[in-house]
Formats: structure tokens, sequence, C-alpha cells
């Protein structure tokens, strides 16, 4: 017996009703404002249109606080699977229109539900945070429903990538869960996020700030290091999402998707012969470099304006996935300092938990030296790259261009971090530090006896460049096994796509034990 047109009408009627999101003029609001819906957002995502709503019908009981009659689709948020670039993603999509987006049980129960379901299927998880906060009305529920999504986040940690996209507010504790994840993608319009507000900062502290002093992606971006990139609109974070995701496995047991029927090429490249100065103290791009080196200079660039001494990022070499880590001469010299160490360290940790193979280019003088980095802790959060290369069982490969000085040199993945290659260009020097420092303690007396100052500057500059030839020249390490082998620039993009391919079915065991206790 066919089913009743009356039941068909009641399904239509009620997936429309639970589709219409907060309504027509909620919607309109939202429009007339320049911001895009949680379902437009998702329908910019997914690969034509291939999404699986759960929860749709969600919603919260509204009964004990005199609301009885108050709809509320999909209690203000959207979940649901659906494919983007051929692979299932697990994605949640706060609904601003509905109560303002604002967390309640019902709520936190569909996105855990997800959660719990992303961990089984072992895919990735995209958050689209866009909410008012807390629900006020369903108190230690609400406080409850945040501390279950806190966990579960916690859980899927190295399990599956995490992605947080923030497209409107996220206040208070809501902000913990994406800082709980891997990536935080922020738009700059009409997106905050902030622990405490100017009014609470103001009435605590008496400070007056503005919304774009705590909140705004660009403080966030530059300043606070919170997030790792920043997007014009929500829709534009979700592309940026999709791209990150396009170098990410889907979950920890899986390797990165390689594209391993491109062809070894190791042909020469001249261009890279000319990019950096043989001069340590002239300045260059270390991105020039890096888009040499990955196919189509295609980098995809994390944390871009935050400790910008420091370069990370995802390409491929030859197909094959990598993290990028490079110290950035055009800025603070190389030099590594407290934030450049924590935005290193994260993204290691980030690569080896997901099988991603680290490229690691080395031109450093050093870790900053001044009384606000070591009084800021730099002893503690250098050794977090200590700790981050030396646990990571991934395939490793070291360039060394120039400098490569004292305890920034062994930071920067040499071969006694476990990297295995290490290869060095004819330019690089590998000391304790610089030539004319050693010079001029080792030949300090010899340097004095030379007679006058101009005759002075000349002899050290004589014993600096003794020094280079026979303690700091890559073939000095190289003799001793420090080095793999120092090549030309040129040849660079070859070596590392062979070194990969050779690596890549690496694997190492560690001692038994639940986790290090890195340096926090």
């Amino acid at each position: 017996m066919p089913i009743s047109p009356k039941l068909l009408e009641e399904l239509a009627e009620k997936r429309k009703v639970a589709l219409s999101g907060g309504g027509p003029e909620k919607l309109a609001e939202r429009k007339k404002k320049g911001l895009h819906t949680a379902r437009e957002r998702l329908e910019s995502f997914f690969d034509d249109g291939q999404f699986l709503e759960l929860g749709l019908h969600v919603e919260h009981s509204c009964a004990d606080f005199g609301m009885a009659d108050k709809h509320m689709a999909g209690d203000g948020v959207i979940t649901g699977i659906g494919y983007v670039g051929g692979r299932p993603v697990a994605v949640f999509a706060q609904d601003f229109t509905v109560g303002g987006g604002a967390v309640g049980r019902m709520h936190a129960k569909k996105i855990c539900d997800l959660l719990d379901y992303a961990k089984q299927s072992g895919m990735p998880v995209i958050g689209i945070n866009d909410s008012g906060g807390a629900r006020i009305q369903e108190g230690d529920e609400a406080l409850s429903g945040y501390g279950q999504i806190f966990f579960r986040n916690t859980l899927l940690s190295g399990v599956v990538p995490q992605i947080s996209v923030i497209a409107g507010p996220c206040a208070g504790g809501a902000a913990y869960s994406p800082a709980l994840t891997d990536f935080i993608i922020m738009a700059k319009n009409g997106a905050q996020m902030f622990i405490c507000g100017p009014e609470v900062i103001k009435a605590a502290t008496g400070q007056t700030v503005t919304m774009d002093d705590v909140g705004s992606a660009i403080t966030h971006a530059s300043v606070s290091g919170n997030i790792h990139f920043v997007a014009d609109s929500g829709v534009e974070a979700l592309q940026i999402a999709k791209k990150l995701h396009s170098f990410l496995p889907s979950n920890n047991v899986m390797d990165p998707p390689h594209h391993l029927n491109v062809p070894l090429d190791l042909t020469p490249d001249p261009v890279l012969n000319d990019i950096v100065p043989a001069e340590g103290k002239e300045a260059f791009d270390v991105k020039q470099v890096i888009n040499r080196l990955v196919d189509e200079a295609d980098f995809l660039e994390v944390q871009r304006e935050f400790a910008r001494n420091m370069v990370v990022g995802f390409g491929r070499v030859q197909g094959i996935v990598v993290g990028i880590i490079a110290n950035q001469p055009n800025f603070k010299a190389g030099t590594i300092d407290i934030d450049a160490s924590d935005k290193a360290a994260r993204f290691i940790r980030f690569c080896n938990i997901f099988n991603i193979p680290l490229v690691t280019l080395v031109d450093t003088g050093g870790f900053l030296p001044g009384i606000q980095q070591e009084r800021g802790g730099i002893i503690r959060h250098g050794a977090k790259m200590l700790f981050a290369y030396s646990a990571a069982t991934v395939p490793k490969i070291t360039v060394i261009m120039r400098k490569a000085y004292g305890g920034a040199y062994i930071a920067m993945c040499s071969k006694d971090l476990g990297a295995d290659m290490v290869f060095a260009w004819p330019t690089a020097e590998i000391a304790v530090m610089g030539a004319a420092g050693a010079a001029n303690i080792l030949f300090k007396k010899e340097i004095a006896a030379a007679g006058d100052k101009e005759a002075q500057a000349a002899k050290a500059a004589e014993l600096a460049a003794e020094y280079r030839a026979r303690f700091a020249a890559p073939y000095k390490a190289a003799s001793k096994a420090f080095i793999t082998d120092v090549i030309e620039p040129a040849e660079t993009r070859g070596k590392i796509a062979m070194a990969l391919r050779a690596t890549l079915s690496k694997r190492e065991t560690r001692p038994p034990k639940k986790h290090g206790n890195i340096p926090l």
C-alpha cells in the first residue's frame, strides 16, 4: 500500500520548517548586512551539494522557560557529513538566525554526536562558529554542553584533523573549542573572537579598548597568534579550509594525499643559484626559495602574519605533500625568538601526527638575544622546537642554505635531532657562532697586536675568513658525517624529491609511554 499523501505533505511541511532557519525576516536581515547564512556557507563548501544532514528535526524544549511555543530550527546548528575533493568530511555550522546560534543542551548534543561519528569513521571535522555564546535560559546544561564539546575536541586531537572557521561572534568559553582544534580560519568582516570583550575589560581593569584591539582577525593573526589564516568572508574562509584539507590525510593512520604518479625529475634549477646572496648579512626572502621547491609554486603558508622570522606551511615537492619550516632572513635576520619557537613546534607536531614529511630550510644566526626574550622564557620556548623535532618520526629532510649557528643549528633539525638527510649549500656556515665573533674571541691578542684600528679590522677580517674556511665550512661538517652532502643550490629540488621518496617507507619505534612531557 503506497504511503498516504497526507504523510508526505506532513513530511514536506516539517522539512520546510526545519530548513527555514530563523525565518524570512532573520534571513533577510542577514542578507542586508552582507552576511551569508549557515546553509549558504555549507552549499559553497561541499562538492555539488553532496551533503547528508544529521539531526535536521532536533529542537530543544522551551517549556521550562515559558517559551513552549518558540520554534528553534535545528536548535541553532546544522550538522552533517559531505564530500570535499571527493573525500568525506564532518561539518557543523552554527546558525546565527536561530536564537543567535547560542549553545544549549541539544545544540551541544548535535555537535558532540557529529564529533563522535567523525572519530569512529576517521574523517576530518570542520566547525563553522557563529554564535552569541551560551544559552542563558539553559544555565548549567549549556555549560555542560560546552564541556562535552571541549572533551571531544581533545579526544579527536591527533586522530583526525580539526579545522575551525570563525565566521561570526565566538565569545567567552566558546572560544576554547576552536583553540583546541588544529587550525583556525577567521573572517575579517563580521567575526570576533575573545574571552573578555571591551565592556568587561573596562569594568574589570578600567582600560578602554576596542573590539579590534581584542577580538579582530588582524589582532589574532599578527599579535596573539591564536589564528592561522585570515579571510575576507565566511565563504572565503571555507575556501581556505578546502585548500588546507587538500594537503591533509583524513586521519592519523592514513598517508597524506600524495600524488605518487608524478615522475621524479632531477633537472637542476639554475635560478636557485642566484636567489640567495653569498654574503651572510645580506637579507633575502626565503619564500622565493620555497616557491622554486614546491610544485607550481603552490605553497599554503600558515600563520603568515605571526612570528614572521619563521615561515611554515604546506606544499608538494614532485607530488609528495610536505610541511616546510624555514628561517626568514628578511625579518629579524632569521633569528629564532619565543613566538617563532612556538609557531614552528606546533606545526612540526601537527605534521608528525598526520604523517606529513618535514622539509627544513636553515639560515639563522641563532636565538634572538635580549632581556625580554630571556625573561619571557626563551629557554622553555626554544626547547619546544628541540622536543618537537626529536619526537617526530616522519621523514625529515634539512637544507642548510647559509648560517647555522649554535643551539639554533641544532634546533632547526640537525642530524643529531633525527634528520634523515641534511644537505648543505657551499654558502653554508655551521659553527658555534659567526666567524667574526669567533675570531674576536679566539684571536683577541693577535688582533690587538695588529696596530691601529684599521689594521686591527683587516686582521680580524683575515682571521674570520680563516676560521670560516677551517671550522665553519660545510665540508668540515660533511667530513664528520653531520652533513649528507654538499650540493649546488640548483640541485636542491631534485635532491629533496629523491630523499622524500627514499624515506616515505620510514618506520621508527620509540619507547612505550603515554606521551612525552613537552615544555609548555
